[in-house]
């Protein structure tokens, strides 16, 4: 019998982390009898763009006692129930390699993305986008001198915990060097020491010949599935120049990286005509008073969301996934072509 990538079961390995993802096509043929999720609720405040009761909006009163300004574009503040805070004491010391515990610092922050309760990314203007990547830049320049790592992310809709409709993502700044960036950073470092040159690079000039996964791009940016990904519609942005962290990225990625986030999230939203969850992140080259070098880092975005079937049917990562293996159903060469279809227009504008 002769493979069929889109068809057959295999296993991709990620270099990145150095895992593995088990992928079995033929299981999106099986029938669904298990939880189907309620659509996301931002549909509820469709035409609502403000709400006295929600702690994010403009001139609004947060449990802490804090009045919100009447800000127009992005609004930063300090978590009022932060996981880090820069002032905490420290556990004693202790040589016992079972019972490690260490110090833990650091801060974080609300990023409001958009005044409007109901402007998602998306149905944001790219100038809008734009401002929102410029407060990112300048809390990586503000965060960066002083912690090791310094953690973009936006969590969208409520499948994905997200406890708040309003449009806002966070900036955890910590002391410490969590796993995933510093496992990316192992990896990155032990590829360019043998190669001589950064592994993202070289990957997306490999994707670039071969155009099975990449979903949609501009003059300074890629959007693609990776070949590795675990998430049913997982994507990548890539710059196409070489890029160590997000401060560095010059006006023009900044322009042209406005565009592809409203694209990609448009694509996401018209696949299953809702407002599609995700979490989504920045890695980039560590920071801190001591840097080392980067040269080995080319910054990238992950897109995870979770909607694997239609805007109620998820992919859960239990069982297998947690006990041996990480598995997906749909190839990754579908997936990505599933998104590059879907209209540049979004669904709600039409």
């Amino acid at each position: 019998m002769e493979f069929k990538l889109n068809e057959h079961q295999h296993l991709r390995f990620n270099p990145l982390k150095g895992e593995w993802v088990l992928v079995s096509p033929h299981r999106m043929q099986r029938p669904w009898a298990g939880q189907v999720e309620a659509t996301d609720g931002e549909a509820t405040h469709s035409n609502i763009d403000w709400d006295a009761s929600n702690p994010l909006c403009p001139r609004v009163t947060r449990p802490s006692g804090q009045v919100n300004p009447d800000y127009k574009s992005t609004f930063v503040f300090t978590n009022d129930f932060p996981a880090l805070v820069e002032t905490a004491p420290s556990p004693p010391s202790d040589d016992d390699p079972l019972f490690q515990v260490q110090a833990a610092a650091g801060t974080c922050r609300v990023m409001c993305l958009h005044p409007k309760l109901n402007h998602s990314i998306p149905l944001m203007a790219c100038s809008e986008i734009e401002a929102v990547i410029d407060g990112w830049v300048e809390q990586m320049r503000d965060l960066g001198p002083r912690f090791k790592w310094v953690q973009i992310f936006e969590n969208k809709g409520q499948m994905m915990g997200c406890s708040n409709p309003h449009p806002h993502c966070q900036i955890w700044a910590s002391t410490f060097f969590p796993d995933e960036p510093r496992i990316k950073d192992l990896h990155q470092r032990s590829y360019f020491e043998r190669h001589g040159t950064p592994m993202l690079c070289d990957y997306l000039q490999r994707e670039l010949e071969k155009k099975e996964r990449i979903v949609c791009s501009n003059d300074e940016w890629v959007c693609l599935v990776p070949f590795w990904a675990v998430w049913p519609f997982e994507t990548m942005l890539l710059p196409i120049r070489k890029v160590s962290r997000l401060q560095d990225i010059d006006a023009s990625q900044r322009h042209h990286l406005a565009k592809i986030i409203k694209l990609i999230t448009i694509k996401y939203d018209n696949l299953f005509k809702t407002s599609f969850p995700y979490s989504m992140g920045w890695h980039g080259a560590p920071t801190g008073p001591n840097q080392q070098v980067d040269a080995h880092w080319q910054l990238h975005a992950i897109y995870l969301p979770p909607l694997l079937r239609s805007a109620s049917i998820r992919k859960f990562m239990v069982g297998y996934e947690m006990l041996a293996v990480q598995q997906r159903d749909l190839s990754q060469e579908r997936a990505a072509d599933v998104l590059r279809q879907q209209p540049n227009v979004h669904y709600k504008a039409t």
